[in-house]
């Protein structure tokens, strides 16, 4: 009888659970609409979270809000949204190649990710540009990589922080080419491009989208694009593969939407389709093209288990470089 009792009860709290997710899905949005960015303002994910906001805010008809919270490589913003109310009024808006790095970097993060975030969609993938200051005396990744040589040390690596996939990336290459430079933080890709741009920094390795306006504008030199082929647009510059010959080089920029876990799967699978129906608009679209985004849009369950695969491949890396950030 007892066991009946029991039985019973996880019944009901099973019901009752999936009834006020359901009533919560059918009453979202009712308020403002809150997009973390966990950077600084002119890097990839503020640039696309004010592409999607105005799309999304005449379809879900609620004012967008887009937040920068910068620091600590992402994890401030992130840990924001980890931790606030799980009803999808609140996201996460972010290069989730730094969020899976991160498990392996923080001993002390204040979030898990598979516990912590109802992951949304994964928006896009775009590589990072490998550029450097006009001022550089160097037009080809060879001529970086033999400068490098001859001046050890003395280069300085713009990153848009610590751990994040602009540094690995960069780590990557001077470990497989027996480089050695000298890493500068920023608060994010913004930041990053100024340090180069004004001589604070050398070169760097930063997402396509907010790098690619300054390249052509001739304030960056472009030398090589970290995708696994050429881009269509860039059909004149090397891969890094190509230009080093480092077998599968492939780094750059996947940007994703969370919400705080416990959202209930209908209001993430409400979020997704309205950023896929934004995506798939055609002006949308455009630039999306014109920044060398590859657009993903999959569902919620599949970016849940890429989060899982990016990271175990990235902690692999992490470990054989030896880092951790206190």
């Amino acid at each position: 009888m007892i066991r009946l009792t029991r039985v019973l009860s996880f019944a009901a709290l099973a019901i009752t659970t999936m009834a006020t997710g359901g009533a919560l899905a059918q009453s979202f949005p009712n308020k403002p609409i809150r997009i973390v960015v966990p950077f600084a303002a002119g890097g990839t994910s503020d640039i696309l979270a004010r592409l999607f906001a105005p799309g999304l805010q005449e379809r879900l008809g609620q004012p967008i809000v887009v937040d920068n919270k910068p620091g600590a490589g992402g994890n401030i913003g992130a840990d924001f949204v980890a931790k606030s109310a799980p009803d999808g009024h609140t996201v996460v808006l972010m290069d989730v190649g730094n969020l899976t790095i991160s498990p392996s970097l923080y001993p002390n993060l204040p979030f898990d990710i598979q516990r912590d975030f109802g992951p949304v969609t994964l928006i896009m993938y775009s590589p990072h540009l490998l550029a450097v200051n006009p001022n550089l005396p160097v037009n080809t990744v060879a001529e970086l990589v033999q400068y490098a040589k001859t001046h050890p040390g003395k280069l300085n690596y713009g990153t848009t922080g610590l751990g994040g996939a602009p540094h690995l990336a960069g780590l990557q290459l001077a470990q497989a080419l027996g480089l050695s430079w000298v890493d500068i933080p920023a608060k994010g890709g913004a930041d990053s491009i100024l340090h180069v741009m004004s001589g604070q920094a050398d070169l760097l390795f930063n997402g396509m989208v907010a790098t690619l306006p300054h390249v052509k504008s001739g304030k960056l030199r472009l030398l090589a694009v970290s995708s696994d082929a050429r881009m269509p647009g860039l059909p004149d510059t090397p891969t890094v593969a190509e230009a080093t010959r480092i077998s599968g080089f492939k780094t750059g920029t996947w940007q994703g939407v969370l919400a705080s876990a416990g959202t209930p799967p209908a209001i993430l699978g409400q979020l997704r389709d309205a950023f896929a129906a934004i995506a798939a608009r055609p002006d949308v679209k455009e630039k999306l093209a014109g920044m060398g985004a590859d657009p993903v849009l999959n569902a919620p369950a599949a970016f849940g288990e890429w989060l899982k695969s990016e990271q175990a491949r990235w902690a692999g890396v992490v470990q054989k470089a030896g880092l951790k950030i206190q």
